[in-house]
């Protein structure tokens, strides 16, 4: 009766003793298939400037929300000093746009080169964190000197966050358009 049951000839492995590009997928765990798709799926097309622009813009959002929530949170609910809470929230946003833009915005699906790409994004997050941190400094600096408080205050401490990042953004963008995630005619280089 086994035989009725086993439909595989006799004397060929089971299917779970097969490498898994081998093996039938109902055999496989799910996240093996998920993998597997992902791998044999052709690499995306980058995208145009604007689109480029537009996804890069929309991450941006999707980072701002995380590092806005991340502040709010160390420093109302975990005490935490504001400008630590900003180095913090940079480091906890800086992951995922670094993975967002490159595999979203610029297409690029191979492995990532720690030198070459991780180091300089990092450094780019690091270096908005500092001239949001000197126009921050200076927009509330000069709100003082205005005798400005409450709501201006808090406008005028954003304008310059939104401000230092906003002009980085714009260089941010060209480097990694140029030179980080820029397409090699030599994939060796």
């Amino acid at each position: 009766m086994s035989a009725l049951i086993d439909s595989s000839p006799s004397g060929s492995p089971p299917p779970e003793s097969l490498p898994p590009e081998t093996r039938p997928p109902e055999t496989l765990p799910p996240e093996t298939v998920t993998e597997l798709v992902i791998a044999a799926a052709p690499p995306a097309a980058r995208p145009g400037l604007v689109g480029r622009l537009t996804r890069c813009m929309g991450v941006s959002v999707v980072t701002t929300v995380i590092s806005v929530t991340t502040i709010v949170l160390a420093t109302t609910v975990f005490g935490i000093a504001a400008m630590l809470a900003n180095v913090i929230a940079t480091s906890i946003a800086t992951v995922p746009s670094y993975h967002l833009n490159r595999r979203w915005t610029w297409g690029l699906r191979d492995r990532s080169h720690p030198w070459r790409e991780v180091l300089p994004f990092w450094v780019l997050a690091f270096c908005g964190l500092v001239l949001s941190t000197i126009t921050v400094g200076l927009a509330a600096s000069w709100a003082a000197r205005a005798h400005l408080s409450g709501p201006v205050l808090t406008t005028a401490v954003l304008v310059g966050h939104l401000g230092g990042f906003g002009v980085l953004w714009v260089l941010q963008f060209v480097l990694l358009d140029r030179v980080l995630f820029a397409r090699q005619a030599d994939p060796a280089i």
